[in-house]
């Protein structure tokens, strides 16, 4: 029983880092209609530039303070510069664009920080809780912390204010939406530059685990891609809850099934992607689109 709950805590440790980048792509799609491949990366860049800051003085959390501010400016940056520009009807356009965003991003930070890994600090450092047989880390308080605090004002911002219902507005009926006078560029900027921020914050709480380097979000991503598809990319909360079971199924699965182990825990998050696009297309808190005939 002890093994069960210290990996479920385990899991849940995980599942809050891959919730963090779940709600960075479902926050950019529910706000601009657009499913932001680099979003890993962008994750990877920020903790980068989190790294750098502390490299060069700046105290750690001030460094962090800095890069979601970066983000946020640099995340509005390329949906002005990059994805704007590209008709909304050319879908696979714009996933080609956010594909070679992802391909630029990586190269850079290798041009830049060289490929080698580099240590990155926790958010609370200190010695683990014990309770019985149970060992809970102070990263594992900070993750939940964070994803709670994050979770909690996208809620307020998105559900219970205009600028939130602009946003959705924007996203869901872009015509009808400047008809009434919503300033849907501005929306998307907001949206891209938000999901951004929430994406830095993903990279520096995955950055301490993995160890920084240009290629820690390549695995990252697809558990991600796995939660947000299981809450529902139309689903706030849901990218969340995605994300916390991913982390669980993947750490139990790991634990209990002889075969998933190393390489093969991916093989979770694919199994999942799969079979909630065969039986829930919508996943288990989105909304099936409707379809006039």
């Amino acid at each position: 029983m002890t093994l069960f709950l210290q990996q479920l805590i385990g899991g849940l440790t995980v599942g809050g880092m891959y919730a963090f980048l779940a709600l960075a792509l479902v926050f950019s799609f529910r706000s601009t209609g657009v499913v932001n491949f680099a979003q890993g990366e962008m994750a990877m860049f920020s903790a980068y530039l989190a790294w750098q800051l502390t490299a060069w003085g700046v105290p750690f959390y001030l460094a962090v303070l800095l890069t979601v501010i970066a983000s946020f400016l640099i995340g509005g940056a390329v949906y002005g510069v990059l994805i704007k520009p590209v008709p909304a009807s050319a879908h696979l356009a714009v996933v080609g664009v956010t594909i070679g965003l992802f391909l630029c991003l990586n190269g850079l930070a290798q041009y830049i920080w060289t490929g080698l890994g580099k240590s990155f600090p926790g958010f609370i450092q200190g010695e683990p809780f014990r309770f019985g047989g149970l060992v809970v880390g102070l990263d594992a308080l900070s993750v939940v912390v964070l994803l709670a605090a994050t979770l909690g004002l996208l809620y307020l911002v998105f559900e219970h204010t205009k600028l939130g219902l602009g946003m959705r507005a924007a996203a869901a009926a872009t015509q009808e939406s400047r008809l009434v006078g919503i300033r849907v560029t501005q929306m998307f900027l907001l949206g891209w530059g938000i999901a951004a921020a929430i994406g830095a914050l993903a990279g520096v709480t995955v950055a301490p685990r993995l160890t920084l380097s240009p290629d820690m979000m390549l695995t990252t991503i697809i558990y991600a891609f796995a939660a947000a598809t299981l809450g529902g990319f139309s689903s706030i909360a849901g990218a969340v809850i995605g994300g916390l079971l991913v982390g669980v199924v993947e750490n139990l699965a790991s634990t209990y099934i002889p075969f998933v182990t190393g390489d093969m825990r991916i093989f979770v998050a694919l199994v999942i992607i799969m079979g909630v696009l065969l039986v829930r297309p919508s996943g288990l808190f989105g909304k099936p689109e409707g379809v006039r005939l």
